[in-house]
């Protein structure tokens, strides 16, 4: 069902219909109703999981180093960002916002909004387990997204060269998971950050 959904955003964006919905997920509109009541549910469960799955590896004070777990995250985010069907998403109700205000602010609130919200409820327990220095968890979680994302969003929007392999991706995603660390990571953490003297330039 929520595939289903995710294909119709990216061919259809805020016009997607649950008749669209039903067709695509080979069932009947009234058993999407029976099972979640209104279109606006159905597109918050989906983005809910879609939440969920993205923000799965941020796992409370783990073993795991922090560079590592947060590199993943990066990696993991920039990864369903680049999808062509997540760009073409984008694009649709980027597009259409002028039109559907509404909806566009409840897939704002729901996704990105909905991903800031988990980040910054991992960032302060990880800040309460003495990982991270303490410091504004809205703020930290704000600026780490817009560090992974960089401008390469804004490249792709414009049809401007921009880093379209996992090989550019990674060294962009080590660049600045290593400069939020050397910002806010305890000197334990800090101390697996490579030096920044080694590092070379990611600029494109």
């Amino acid at each position: 069902m929520f595939e289903a959904v995710r294909e119709l955003l990216a061919t259809q964006g805020m016009r997607l219909s649950m008749d669209s919905v039903a067709a695509l997920a080979g069932c009947s509109k009234q058993t999407l109703y029976s099972r979640y009541g209104c279109k606006r549910e159905l597109l918050r469960q989906a983005m809910q999981l879609h939440v969920n799955s993205a923000t799965a590896g941020l796992v409370v004070c783990s073993h795991t180093p922090l560079r590592q777990t947060l590199l993943d995250f990066a990696l993991s985010y920039l990864e369903r960002r680049n999808m062509p069907n997540a760009r073409r998403t984008s694009q649709l109700i980027g597009a259409s916002a002028h039109e559907f205000r509404e909806e566009a602010r409840f897939m704002y609130q729901g996704s990105a909004e909905a991903m800031r919200t988990l980040l910054t409820e991992w960032i302060q327990t990880e800040i309460d387990c003495g990982r991270l220095d303490h410091d504004d968890p809205h703020f930290m979680a704000e600026l780490l997204i817009s560090m992974i994302a960089g401008q390469d969003f804004e490249r792709q929007r414009f049809h401007a060269p921009h880093r379209d392999c996992l090989t550019e991706r990674r060294r962009w995603a080590e660049f600045a998971i290593d400069s939020f660390l050397r910002a806010f990571a305890s000197n334990k953490e800090a101390a697996v950050v490579p030096d920044k003297n080694n590092t070379r330039s990611f600029s494109r």
